[in-house]
């Protein structure tokens, strides 16, 4: 293996607790203290017996009374809680999709948003039949965007995107009906179903959960996806690095945070304009270092290469080095502590959307219209802010590892053409992936996601995850926080190919690739569904039979519900590390852990034990082999 060595979740650790005595030195708050002032968590919640959607109450269900007031039973409470939740995640990505829509709806020539991947613009124009011949690029970019936007909330029919689904799965959500029809209808669906007086019937609110999520996955998040890529470049493998060590003490460090990649791509673009970093040098810094956190992290590192410097859980940390000038958020996933943990020291907490307005902030609002002059000012601010360090607080983890991250799935087919020499069609296939998996040289996949949850130990479980799926010759597709914990510990750099059973080790070298693809953000797991349609097609099995299971290990978002609930309708079985909230009722739990099965052929799984968990996702990607007789 050479010099090549994994980085551990005790040296992650080790590296917090530093930096948590400087924390404790300036008085500064941390999400390791909070857990303990919220510990034990509130069982009513933890099994989702308890309401509050009407004045009544609240209600919580225990044997001694077993309905609350309105009549409603722990399974009707249980079913209506899941489901709002659901709504509440879908509602999120979808709306994070939407802003996309509108910038792709504002780009122009001489703009501060241009198309940069015209030929997939164009595919997709062709895909939902808008005529393309002769027309100006922005022209058909502003059509596309147009009826994009019109997916929303358009009164009859269904998303245009589930034409990309396999015929077989097309009808299984048609059959259960489930077919997700506009995005905010069946947001509003989903609240309407679930306010007082409504549905209390557990197997019409699982349903409307399934559908709700189907309205993300095929609807806004894949709005999300592809059009992002239209607007800022269809990922392709670039090298980076991540962890904590990618900030540099000699430079001023801006770090970005949240999902949409809007206002990210702008700051990247003014951290590398001469005149900014002449900026820099005229206050002592050597230079700009960007680096980011969550999921605007991974939008930026698979387009830009630029260097990941944690995921949720490492938010704070970027804080806590003393050597973070500003750290500039957009939506989703933002703790609120950043705000008094930056007076703590001298970064500038910058938030920009009305989305997510946070308490002890500097609020520059950002939008389409304004992106240039206000990237520039933050960049500029952040420049100013340098002088402000003080150097006895200053401390960066001396930690970071290779990646190679950007797989989209036209990425993929490309990375696997170039080893067969097979290409069939201008934008590939993943028949050479299929001829893998069928001959046993790769023994099926897992699409890893989510978040960090302090319900388990922030990392361990992606990593382990990962090091015995890979052992196993099963290969990794990751997303979001998932892939930022694979980054970090190294699973993402080519090396940790000598990780890899016989067969993995071997396609990753043939095919110059890491054991674990980075395929993006939360949002792109909708290239996952695309991924799993293709495979289902060029094999001509359906997506269900398919030795490919979805695993969230520690997730914790709304966000994370309506994923797993698209993952699972798509025909994906998917493990899960942490309870949904819907133990207290055998109803809910055997419908979401089974009976979902009969509609969609896939159902969840729930494990706490990680190692237990791993070994349940191999034992049933066997059986899907066994299954096929392969």
């Amino acid at each position: 293996m050479g010099d090549f060595k994994l980085t551990t979740v005790e040296e992650f650790e080790a590296a917090t607790a530093r930096l948590l005595e400087t924390g404790a030195k300036v008085g500064a708050d941390s999400w390791q203290l909070r857990v303990k002032n919220q510990t034990p968590h509130c069982k009513f919640g933890e099994q989702g017996v308890c309401c509050r959607i009407c004045s009544m109450g609240p209600c919580r269900i225990t044997p001694k009374a077993p309905r609350g007031i309105c009549g409603c039973d722990v399974h009707g409470i249980v079913g209506r809680n899941y489901l709002k939740f659901t709504a509440g995640g879908a509602a999120t990505h979808s709306d994070h999709g939407r802003e996309i829509c509108h910038t792709l709806y504002h780009s122009s020539a001489d703009g501060s948003y241009k198309v940069k991947d015209p030929e997939k613009l164009t595919r997709i124009a062709k895909e939902w039949g808008i005529e393309t011949e002769g027309k100006d690029i922005y022209d058909l970019a502003h059509e596309v965007a147009y009826e994009a936007l019109m997916e929303y909330g358009k009164p009859f029919g269904y998303s245009r995107w589930i034409a990309r689904a396999p015929k077989h799965t097309q009808e299984l959500w048609e059959n259960a009906e489930i077919a997700p029809r506009a995005i905010d209808r069946e947001v509003s669906c989903s609240l309407h179903m679930a306010h007082m007086g409504c549905s209390s019937k557990p197997e019409a609110l699982i349903r409307q959960s399934l559908r709700a999520g189907l309205c993300d996955g095929w609807g806004g998040s894949m709005c999300g996806t592809e059009f992002s890529d239209v607007l800022f470049g269809t990922p392709k493998p670039v090298e980076t690095e991540a962890n904590l060590g990618v900030m540099v003490a000699e430079n001023v460090n801006i770090v970005v945070h949240g999902h949409d990649p809007s206002l990210s791509e702008m700051i990247c673009e003014y951290a590398d304009d001469p005149e900014m970093i002449a900026y820099a040098k005229s206050f002592g810094a050597k230079g700009i270092t960007v680096s980011g956190v969550c999921c605007t992290s991974n939008e930026v590192a698979m387009r830009r290469g630029i260097p990941m410097a944690g995921n949720f859980l490492q938010q704070e940390n970027v804080v806590l080095t003393g050597a973070c000038e500003a750290i500039v958020v957009d939506v989703q996933c933002i703790f609120p502590a950043l705000g008094p943990l930056s007076k703590c020291f001298h970064t500038k907490f910058i938030t920009t959307s009305k989305i997510a307005q946070m308490p002890d902030s500097e609020f520059i609002h950002f939008t389409v219209e304004s992106a240039a002059e206000k990237a520039k000012a933050i960049v500029k601010m952040a420049i100013e802010n340098f002088q402000n360090r003080k150097p006895e607080l200053v401390h960066i983890p001396d930690m970071k590892q290779k990646a190679t991250v950007g797989y989209s799935l036209e990425a993929i087919k490309k990375v696997l053409d170039g080893v067969t020499n097979s290409q069939v069609d201008e934008l590939g296939t993943t028949k050479p992936l299929v001829d893998c998996i069928t001959s046993g040289v790769i023994r099926g996949a897992v699409a890893m996601v989510g978040c960090n949850n302090p319900k388990i130990r922030p990392d361990q479980a992606h990593i382990d995850l990962m090091k015995k799926l890979i052992a196993n010759d099963i290969i990794v597709v990751a997303s979001g926080c998932s892939a930022q914990a694979a980054a970090k510990a190294g699973l993402m750099d080519k090396a940790a190919k000598d990780l890899c059973g016989d067969g993995l080790k071997r396609v990753c070298e043939l095919a110059d690739i890491p054991p674990v693809l980075h395929m993006g953000s939360c949002v792109d797991i909708s290239r996952m569904m695309n991924l799993a349609a293709d495979l289902a097609k060029d094999s001509g099995l359906n997506i269900s039979q398919l030795p490919l299971v979805g695993c969230a290990p520690e997730w914790m978002s709304e966000k994370a519900v309506s994923i797993g609930n698209y993952v699972v309708a798509t025909g994906i079985d998917t493990f899960l590390g942490v309870d949904p909230y819907v133990s207290g009722s055998t109803e809910v739990d055997n419908l979401l852990k089974s009976g979902i099965r009969e509609w969609v052929e896939a159902a969840y799984t729930v494990e706490k034990d990680i190692e237990k968990l791993v070994d349940l996702m191999i034992e049933r990607i066997e059986e899907k082999r066994t299954a096929l007789g392969i």
